[in-house]
């Protein structure tokens, strides 16, 4: 099993101590360490869809944080009315490429019978 493959079974705490001994033991390799955690996205929690499994409420604007506001009234609304759209578009959106992943899926495992009861029915 390769080192990155280990180390990513044990997980950020790990990736974080090789980074801490990379730099103690000769910083070019601690800076290139770093600069692959980073580009890789290792140590991001917002890849992989982390900030979705948020709440809805935690999500929608406004309500765990206060946007600034401009001072004109009719540009603030305009503007919680926009945010609000597009959550609901990025919410049908992911509903789409859900739907759209479980028919490839039935298409794959379709297709994988099909080749299954071919290869069964040919054989004697």
């Amino acid at each position: 099993m390769p080192l990155v493959a280990k180390l990513d079974d044990l997980g950020k705490p790990a990736w974080i101590v090789l980074t801490i001994v990379a730099f103690i033991y000769w910083w070019p390799i601690g800076l290139a360490t770093l600069a692959f955690l980073i580009g890789s996205g290792r140590m991001s929690s917002w890849n992989r869809g982390c900030v979705s499994r948020w709440p809805e409420e935690l999500r929608s604007a406004g309500t765990w944080w206060r946007p600034s506001r401009s001072g004109n009234q009719a540009f603030d609304d305009y503007r919680t009315e926009t945010l609000r759209r597009l959550e609901e578009e990025q919410r049908d959106f992911q509903e789409f490429l859900r739907r759209l992943r479980t028919a490839k899926d039935k298409q794959e495992f379709d297709q994988f019978m099909e080749e299954r009861r071919g290869r069964s029915s040919a054989q004697p």
